[in-house]
This record gives structure tokens, C-alpha cells and sequence, in this order.
């Protein structure tokens, strides 16, 4: 699905997950991490205003991430994207250790949440298109002695998602009802954003 003419495509992201999405569907592109500092973004969006939403402040990442490597790749296009997960007005960042994942679990247990993805194209300095969309996730009510045993199989993986589940793999077991898009879910609204690389002619149409 690749255009051997297209301008070079980033991912300006080190997600597994996103990168799986991109390479599953036939689209080259490198990897190139972007050098954000998320939670200051996020934390100065609360702080400016109560009533920020989740999906803006995912948009926000997202279009941070891939400017910050289009800015040192002029003619490449770049692809930011964030997930951000909301308990009501509650916005959750990921875990860094086991038992700070083991808390958010407990907190998500038996609860909805939702998952909201957003991504962004940057090019020449300019976001040139975005898109956002949410999942609505609804936990089981599991036992401590599942969550035991779920964390000790996750592993550090538990610490790569901002739920502490990856869907994908076992985390699926912590569910009993999932509703929106697959890859919303894995962290990037895959169709759309293929959809505007084949009309930008990056890949294949």
C-alpha cells in the first residue's frame, strides 16, 4: 500500500501498538519518538480551566507530538497521536510502577470509563489535519485475588497502557463490555487517518 513517490511519513510515537496498527495495514513509515512533557500540557489545560474535556486535551498531545518532529522534518508528514482516559472529570496518566497500577485498577473496577484517542498530521510546521474519537469501557466487578493474578502475568506491560491493560492481550479478561472502535481502543483512529494519507498521497488509494 505504499507510494514509492510519497513524501516520507513519521510516526512520532515509540507505541507498539500504534506502530502495529500502521505496519498491519501495509504502511511504511519511521519511527521517530516525540520529546513532549505530556503532563505538563495536561496539567496547565486543567489548571486554566475546570471544564476541559477530555478530547481536547488528547487533541492538544497529539498535535504537540507531531509538530515537534515535523519542526526538523520539513516536507515530511508527521503522525501525533495521544489517548487520554476519563473517569467523569477525573483524567488518569499511566501508571509508573505496579502498585500505582494496581490503584488505578482498583479505582476502574466494576466502573466506565472511556478512552479517547486522538491523532494529528503535521506538516511544515502546521497541524494539517486531526481527528478524535471515544471508546466507552466498562470494567468487571473482578475478585483482588484476579487482579493479583492478572498483574503478576501483565508484567511491566501493565505500565505501557494508561488504563494498566493492554486489550489486545490479557486485559480483555478485566472487561465485560466495550463499545466504540477496535483501534480507538489500541490508541489511534486508524480509519480516518488512513483515509487522509491515501487523499494526501502518502499511501495508496
Amino acid at each position: 500500500m505504499d507510494n514509492d513517490n510519497a513524501p516520507r511519513l513519521i510516526l512520532a510515537s515509540g507505541s507498539k501498538a500504534r506502530r502495529a496498527m500502521l505496519q498491519s495495514a501495509g504502511v511504511v513509515c519511521d519511527v521517530v519518538i516525540a520529546d513532549v512533557d505530556e503532563e505538563s500540557i495536561k496539567a496547565a489545560m486543567i489548571s486554566e480551566s475546570d471544564c476541559v474535556e477530555a478530547a481536547d486535551v488528547a487533541t492538544v498531545l497529539a498535535a504537540e507530538k507531531a509538530l515537534s518532529i515535523a519542526n526538523a522534518n520539513p516536507g515530511c508528514y508527521v503522525i501525533g497521536s495521544d489517548q487520554v482516559l476519563a473517569l467523569g472529570r477525573r483524567m488518569f496518566s499511566k501508571a509508573k510502577t505496579m502498585d500505582e497500577a494496581r490503584e488505578t485498577l482498583d479505582i476502574l473496577r466494576g466502573r466506565t470509563h472511556e478512552l479517547v484517542s486522538a491523532v494529528a498530521i503535521a506538516r511544515n510546521n502546521e497541524i494539517i489535519w486531526h481527528a478524535v474519537d471515544t471508546a466507552v469501557m466498562t470494567m468487571r466487578h473482578f475478585t483482588n485475588e484476579y487482579l493479583d493474578t492478572y498483574l503478576s502475568e501483565a508484567g511491566p506491560n501493565a505500565l505501557n497502557a494508561v488504563g494498566c491493560y493492554e486489550i489486545e492481550g490479557m486485559g480483555v479478561h478485566l472487561f465485560s463490555k466495550v463499545e466504540g472502535d477496535y483501534f480507538t481502543v489500541l490508541g489511534m483512529p486508524l480509519l480516518p487517518l488512513l483515509e487522509q494519507l491515501r487523499h494526501f498521497a502518502v499511501v495508496k488509494s
